[in-house]
């Protein structure tokens, strides 16, 4: 049976999509772009906007009750692929401060556009172990 995931730790989906489905032993999140979810701001950084996306890939994985640690792909998309170093270097950096010992697999493909005109969106694939 799926499970509709929501959390007000992520921003509300902003069309007809929900912001990720728990399908018991496996969960899959939409795309999280870097907005917020408390004010609705995005940073013009990238490597805040890096930052806030997996923030907000991880909350919407952990309102199926899994971490981060549960997380075995991402797929990255980025208005610019000049700015990989630096989103590499920020994704990094989150998964050691979660003390994950082994990183997931990823892509990362450059895309013309992305919603709300952001640098990055991120989706995830968490399986329970």
């Amino acid at each position: 049976m799926t499970k509709v995931l929501q959390t007000e730790s992520a921003p509300a989906a902003i069309g007809p999509y929900v912001q990720g489905v728990d399908l018991g032993n496996m969960v899959l999140t939409s795309g999280q772009i870097p907005v917020n979810p408390e004010t609705g701001d995005v940073a013009e950084d990238i490597a805040v906007q890096a930052r806030q996306s997996l923030d907000n890939v991880k909350a919407v994985v952990e309102a199926s009750g899994l971490t981060v640690h549960d997380i075995v792909k991402l797929t990255v998309f980025v208005k610019d692929m000049n700015d990989f170093a630096t989103i590499n270097t920020v994704y990094g950096d989150f998964f050691d401060s979660h003390s994950v010992a082994n990183y997931p697999a990823r892509s990362c493909v450059e895309v013309a556009r992305l919603p709300k005109d952001v640098g990055i969106e991120i989706e995830a694939i968490a399986v329970r172990k």
